[in-house]
Formats: structure tokens, sequence, C-alpha cells
């Protein structure tokens, strides 16, 4: 054997062993999500195909590091250097980023205009819009402010956001901006009602005269509501009878958000097959 063939075997070790440990990783966190409360050393053998002593050895860098943790019953659970890794992964991911792909299929799909806004005290702020070819243009522009009051995407936020932000928006002078502009502070809390029992919010010609939206919440890694998902088209295009269909639609786009966003509720609610 040669020296170059010499020197590629610590190479292939170190790689064998790398993947070894990062399936033990896998399978701790895949049997823990699903309920146990630890993985046992006989399991990991058989799952890697391996020998107790090597599982053994693989897991000792880990547990030095946290990525591992030892349980009472002699088992493996994932420790706080795990959980710590996925919180910097989580933290970097941008939501106009992560939302992009979800905001072009859907605008594409529909021919209708897709929105992404994020809260803002009790306003919405766009910071992302996406149009087709086919489009009829809308007014509305990255970076404008608009108050929830008088939009679907404010109401999603209210409906499933914090519990005083309903009351704050409320507080708030409501200007009608169209004859459809909801003024009654009463009426506006029974559609935010509505929109919590249905899922999603619906503006109908209520912030622009000829504009019909439907708007659902996204969700961050903490479940938390940090922005909303509307589509929005002309009301000739996007006629009453057709809310229930795109409602559901925007509910489950914007599900798909939260999961890349790392929303366990999302991927729960996805996997019960939520609209």
């Amino acid at each position: 054997m040669g020296s170059a063939d010499t020197e590629d075997v610590p190479v292939r070790n170190a790689a064998l062993s790398l993947r070894r440990g990062l399936r033990i990783l896998d399978v701790v966190a895949d049997r823990t999500r699903n309920g146990e409360t630890s993985v046992r050393l006989t399991t990991l053998s058989a799952e890697l195909g391996t020998s107790k002593s090597t599982v053994l050895r693989l897991t000792a860098p880990m547990l030095e590091n946290d990525l591992l943790r030892r349980t009472a019953d002699a088992g493996f659970t994932l420790g706080l250097g795990a959980l710590l890794l996925g919180q910097s992964y989580l933290e970097g991911i941008d939501l106009r980023t992560a939302a992009g792909p979800f905001l072009r299929r859907t605008a594409e799909q529909t021919g209708l205009t897709c929105h992404l806004v994020v809260p803002d005290g009790t306003d919405i702020v766009y910071v992302d819009k996406v149009e087709t070819r086919g489009t009829v243009r809308m007014a509305s522009r990255i970076g404008n402010r608009l108050p929830m009051r008088n939009t679907a995407s404010g109401k999603a936020m209210v409906a499933f956001g914090a519990p005083d932000l309903l009351d704050r928006v409320v507080a708030c002078p409501v200007t009608a901006t169209t004859e459809h502009t909801i003024v009654d502070d009463d009426r506006w809390r029974q559609e935010v009602g509505r929109t919590r029992d249905r899922g999603y919010g619906i503006d109908d010609r209520e912030n622009e005269p000829d504009i019909r939206c439907v708007a659902a919440p996204v969700l961050g890694h903490a479940n938390q509501v940090v922005g909303a998902m509307s589509i929005s088209g002309l009301a000739v295009r996007f006629p009453a009878s057709a809310v229930r269909e795109l409602g559901g639609r925007v509910v489950r786009t914007a599900l798909e958000i939260s999961v890349a966003l790392g929303s366990s509720s999302a991927q729960l609610a996805l996997a019960r097959g939520a609209r």
C-alpha cells in the first residue's frame, strides 16, 4: 500500500465516525421527539449496526460537549449543547428569505398578489410583495405601514397574537377609508373572534374599495406570531365565493412558512392535515 493510501485511512475512519455520530444524534432526536424519555445503548447499537463499545466511543465526545446526556436509566437524551446549536440556527433564519419561495409559488398558482407583513405596535409593515405578470398592480409597497384595524393581516395577527393586542388595537382611533371599513369596536372584536375560529382574516374592501384579501399568521420558532402572509386581488377577480378556498390556501401556506422558521406547533398542525 502506498503512502498516499495509508494517509487516506485516518481520513476515511474520521469521516465514518462523524457520520455515525450524526446518526446517533438523529436517532436520539427522533425517538425523544416521538415520546421516548431516553434511548438505550442497545437501541443505538442496533440502529447503527455496530457494537455497544463503538457506540460508547462515539458518544464520549458528544457527552463531553453536552450534545448528549446520560439519563438515570443509563439511556441517552439530547443535551443543552444540541439545544444551543438548534437555537442559533433558528435565530439565523430570516423571515423574508424563508417565506419568499412560498409567496412566489402562491402568486403563480393563484394569479393574485401575495404579501408578507410584520407587526410594529398596532400597525403592520410590508416586508415583501410578489406579483405575477398577469397580476393587477396594487398600491401596496414594501416598507408601507397600515393600521392593523383595516387589514386582513392585522386581524390574523391580533386573533393569534398576544392577549393584550386586541385591546391595544381597539384603543387606537379608527378612520374609515372605504364604506366597508369596520369602525364599530364591538363588531370588530366579533370579526377577530371569527378570524380565530376559521384560521384566517378577511379584508372585504375595508382598506381599498376594490380590493379583497385573506391572511393567516406566521409563527416563529418559539411558536409566537412574527408576521402574516396574505393573498390579495381585485374583488372582480377575487369574488366572495372564493374566500373560503383561498383562505384555506393561505392558512396552509402560512403554516409551511412557519415550519420553515422552526415552529413545532405549525408542524403539528400540518401533520394533522390543517386545511
